[in-house]
């Protein structure tokens, strides 16, 4: 089987690429030639008015449908992986992938086919205000916080909206978490045409051993992360050290932080796995709907007990009481209390980190995920229903 990916990546490396990565290696190790088409938004301030042309081809690319069309004719693939198309790719591409008699399987890393900014979160809130179809509010609440960045994504998503392009040119979606299947559903997509599968993860060969010396968090550190909840449960345990690694964005960190709080900046991959081993618990704080937030994943296979909130796709990751322990969505005091029992309860951590290793080996292994996956291209490449596969 043959299989063309295509995805807009980042300015800025991100889990996101990682991902597309893996996708590629699972179709590769499953016997699939694979050819891929990507573009990167770095490439905007390279270009002579690149933000104002960004800002079309989000709509609809001429350059990226003619060289899709392109690849097509010469790589004949049997199935179409789609990734992120904004802005420089745009969903121009289905409708060429259409034309062509190729079927589409779309991969939803996160919330933008609703949401114009892919967060369901707007001036520090969940918000779900464009679920069906009100693209203005991003507009008129500058979710960007800049208004022609705002219009730029509401417009984009308003023209796909109206057209039917991901509604009607893609064959198969595959989400992530069984919170991002309902919310594709509520949101006006057929339920028939979506299946649940995860990311892959890389799976270490060992597990941490010894109770760990501090609680650790890491990705990005900004407002919708929730670090203002985590420097507010650190303050109500200053014996505990905490310890974070991830890129800090602008304005953050302008608060005080506690003396038990140790910012870390980026950590390269061999020193995350450092980091995950050397802690007692992982703790993931976000006000926003995560849809897979891989790092919990990582902490468990490392062997970790992991802290989230209950809500978007946290609760399907924790089996809470068993491999880590919910709180209440912006609740830093509930947060705290979780953080402070696995703290002072070693042998406890140890049990739950074992218990989650286990799980992540057993549901987001490459070698788990890869037939699942492989099994969603071959039904679609021969006009099959996509199904279920999440059990399969």
């Amino acid at each position: 089987m043959r299989v063309l990916i295509i995805h807009n990546e980042y300015a800025r490396r991100s889990g996101e690429e990682v991902a597309v990565e893996r996708v590629a290696a699972a179709l590769r190790g499953g016997g699939c030639e694979v050819c891929s088409y990507t573009r990167s938004s770095a490439e905007i301030d390279r270009m002579v008015l690149g933000q104002v042309r960004a800002f079309f081809s989000g709509v609809y690319s001429r350059r990226a449908r003619r060289d899709v069309a392109r690849l097509l004719a010469e790589f004949r693939p049997d199935a179409v992986n789609v990734h992120n198309v904004f802005p420089l790719i745009s969903p121009s591409v289905l409708l060429e992938c259409r034309r062509q008699g190729v079927p589409v399987v779309m991969t939803v890393h996160n919330y933008r086919l609703l949401c114009p900014n892919g967060l369901f979160y707007s001036n520090g809130e969940v918000c779900e205000r464009c679920l069906h179809g009100c693209e203005s509010a991003c507009v008129l609440r500058n979710c960007e916080q800049s208004l022609p960045k705002s219009l730029g994504y509401a417009l984009r998503n308003l023209v796909a909206r109206k057209a039917g392009w991901f509604r009607t040119q893609v064959a198969a979606f595959i989400t992530l978490t069984r919170f991002q299947r309902g919310k594709l559903i509520e949101g006006g997509f057929a339920a028939d045409r979506i299946t649940v599968l995860p990311n892959a993860v890389a799976m270490p060969d060992s597990c941490a051993v010894g109770d760990g010396e501090y609680v650790a968090y890491a990705g990005r550190i900004s407002h919708e992360k929730g670090i203002d909840l985590l420097l507010d449960a650190a303050r109500r345990l200053p014996h505990v050290p905490f310890r974070l690694a991830g890129a800090v964005r602008a304005g953050a960190l302008s608060q005080d932080v506690p003396a038990n709080v140790q910012p870390l900046g980026h950590l390269a991959a061999h020193a995350m796995a450092e980091f995950y081993r050397n802690a007692r618990v992982v703790v993931l704080a976000s006000r926003c709907y995560e849809a897979l937030p891989t790092t919990l994943i990582e902490a468990m296979a490392h062997g970790r007990p992991v802290i989230g909130p209950a809500h978007g796709g946290v609760p399907e990751i924790i089996t809470a009481g068993k491999t880590g322990l919910l709180f209440p969505p912006g609740d830093a005091t509930a947060m705290a209390d979780r953080v402070r029992q696995l703290w002072d309860a070693p042998a406890r951590s140890r049990d739950m980190g074992l218990a989650g290793r286990a799980d992540a080996r057993a549901r987001y292994s490459l070698e788990h995920i890869q037939g699942r996956l492989l099994r969603v291209f071959e039904r679609v490449s021969r006009g099959e229903p996509v199904g279920d596969v999440e059990g399969a």
